[in-house]
């Protein structure tokens, strides 16, 4: 695991220097503390900050083929090198090494531009071809390893974090106004973008492979998840055979390490299947003094269930503190709450392991969500009269006070009628913006509206006409897969577990298992009101019941609660009406009304002002230099 930084000069502009590579790489020296390596040759620097895991003295990147002619920097794990290696050195190949890096560079010269088919992992790769004049840059299949670029007619510039870019002296610092509405209304930049607009970020799947000498930009796909149809002759007890045995399978294949390793355990269904197959393990978890945000119970019972070695804790943190703190790890911003809680518990975990398994993306293949059962309900609520919706029911809801608890009936009452206000055509993921088209319009300045050219909605609805032709839940969960999933929870994980130099791996993104996944019709993932019902199926077998069959709770904190008490002081400062004037970003009134409603308790704006309280110490720190 690490963290990679280069330069790719053209047209003859000067070399690249290893000062100016080495300060890229300090920026990331939390990804990888244990070593660095940098090498400049041809007008390409290739460097890298190590966290060792396998091969501890062998690793040292960058690594080369036989003759040197080929050259790797990388970020991540190779799961399955080994079974690769075998099959390489079969093939004539000389390793030097016991790293799995260095598959990375025979695979490439076996397969060419293939060589990624062939990787089970997490990684973000940068390669060099001094013979065939390539640079090629590669990220991982679910977008587990983040990699971000700058391109221009003289440079490509490429880093594991925006602040690598940013470090090198290359790159504009411009904010792209179209890529800030998308922030507000999904708490994170979808797709390509960022919110830098000369900066974007390599996709899921995709490879940027550049011809030194006629360089050009265009990232291409070399994997999605597969558009056959799903598989409807199996009943539900031979899918719970198939799905258990390669979860194991997974599981077990991600274990490799040769440092300690663990695993995060909430006591939910996901990271309660992952421990479960690990066999002896030792497992973390946090709470909070606020029950309805405090989940270790379950997880104490599961832990004992399975006879783990298991380490939790009450955490009480100085908020205030750790915000600023956690500023640095996000320049590519992101609004979930949750950024909290994954930061302490991989803090904590790191005193333990350098490696924790988690259990995300258990939710985005097999319909975890209850956004999936709010939109089942929205069909439901529509065939009520109108008038009885318009002038009873919604009247009713909206008068009620949000209430302080996590969710309970009248919360979630609010949040349904909310989704209800966003276009039908994005389906589940309306659940997913706590903004409406007229209050995204009240909320930013004229010049700023007119300045956006597009609505932040299109991303989901070009993937909603991309999944068409599968079942109707499977649709909304390739959606997920490819914008909520690597766009928001696995750049939390990332960051959030990186920051303190802790592994995170998330061995239900295996492909292998992502694709069984959606093979799996739909009835046996969400029905009659239930979630995850084949996931929850195959968890009672591990884990008490009780544990499986209850409410989903999320992995959150109290966050409408503390912008009333403990960060009240930041949020008065970062949307003081001064600085939002100076800005000319934001209308002041609106921002304004936002944060009295809020503290009055008339309304839940959370995920609104904390949007816009993230953006603006990104700006600070970021953007105003």
């Amino acid at each position: 695991m690490c963290g990679i930084a280069g330069i790719a000069a053209f047209n003859g502009v000067s070399s690249p220097s290893i000062p100016q590579l080495k300060v890229m790489c300090d920026t990331i020296i939390h990804r990888g503390p244990d070593d660095d390596g940098m090498d400049i040759r041809e007008d390409i620097a290739m460097g890298m900050r190590r966290l060792a895991i396998i091969d501890l003295k062998g690793g040292k990147q960058p690594i080369f083929n036989e003759d040197e002619s080929v050259r790797t920097v990388f970020n991540g794990e190779i799961y399955n090198f080994r079974e690769l290696r075998a099959v390489l050195e079969g093939k004539g190949h000389v390793f030097r090494t016991n790293t799995d890096t260095e598959v990375i560079v025979h695979a490439y010269e076996q397969y060419g531009a293939a060589f990624p088919k062939y990787l089970n992992g997490m990684f973000a790769i940068a390669l060099h071809d001094s013979r065939q004049k390539k640079l090629i840059l590669v990220r991982d299949h679910l977008g587990i390893k983040p990699l971000y670029y700058f391109f221009n007619s003289n440079h490509l510039v490429f880093g594991s974090e925006i602040k690598v870019l940013l470090a090198s002296g290359l790159v504009p610092r411009n904010l792209d106004i179209g890529s800030l509405d998308e922030f507000i209304a999904w708490e994170y930049v979808p797709g390509d973008k960022t919110l830098f607009k000369e900066i974007n970020k390599l996709k899921s799947g995709e490879m940027l492979e550049v011809n030194l000498q006629d360089p050009q930009c265009r990232p291409q796909i070399y994997w999605d998840v597969p558009s056959g149809h799903e598989i409807t002759t199996l009943s539900e007890e031979e899918w719970f055979e198939k799905v258990d045995t390669k979860l194991q399978e997974c599981v077990r294949r991600q274990l490799v390490s040769d440092v300690p390793l663990g695993a995060f355990l909430s006591g939910g269904v996901d990271s309660s299947l992952i421990v479960s197959a690990m066999g002896p393990a030792k497992t973390f978890s946090i709470g909070f003094d606020d029950p309805t945000y405090n989940e270790l119970p379950w997880a104490r019972k599961v832990a004992a269930h399975l006879n783990v070695d298991h380490v939790d804790e009450i955490i009480t943190p100085d908020i205030t503190e750790l915000f600023e703190h956690l500023v640095y790890f996000l320049d590519d911003p992101i609004g979930d709450f949750s950024i909290f809680p994954t930061y302490l518990v991989s803090k904590m975990a790191r005193q333990h392991v350098t490696v924790s398994l988690s259990g995300d993306g258990g939710d985005e293949l097999f319909g975890g969500y209850e956004t999936y059962l709010a939109n089942a309900m929205a069909r439901q609520y529509a065939c009520a009269p109108q008038i009885i919706r318009d002038k009873i029911i919604a009247p009713c809801i909206q008068a009620l006070r949000p209430r302080s608890a996590k969710k309970g009936l009248v919360n979630k009452a609010k949040r349904f009628l909310e989704g209800l206000e966003h276009p039908e055509t994005l389906s589940h993921t309306r659940w997913r913006i706590f903004i409406n088209k007229s209050g995204r319009a009240s909320l930013f300045t004229q010049n700023a509206h007119d300045a956006m050219e597009k609505t932040p909605y299109q991303h989901i609805e070009k993937l909603f006409s991309k999944a068409a032709k599968r079942q109707p839940l499977n649709q909304s969960l390739y959606v997920d897969v490819k914008s909520y999933l690597c766009d928001n929870i696995l750049v939390k994980v990332d960051r959030m577990s990186m920051a303190v130099s802790l592994e995170s791996r998330v061995p239900f993104l295996d492909p292998e298992l992502v694709e069984m996944a959606f093979q799996i019709p739909d009835h046996f993932k969400v029905a009659k009101g239930q979630t995850k019902v084949l996931l929850k199926h195959i968890a009672a077998k591990y884990i008490p019941k009780d544990c499986v069959y209850r409410r989903k709770e999320g992995f959150s904190i109290p966050i409408k609660n503390w912008l009333c008490n403990e960060l009240r002081p930041v949020m008065e400062d970062l949307l003081s009406p001064l600085k939002l004037s100076s800005d000319g970003i934001f209308n002041n009134k609106t921002v304004e009304r936002l944060k009295n409603e809020h503290l009055s308790g008339r309304k839940n704006h959370s995920h609104v002002l904390w949007s816009l309280m993230v953006f603006q110490a990104w700006k600070k720190r970021w953007l105003e230099v």
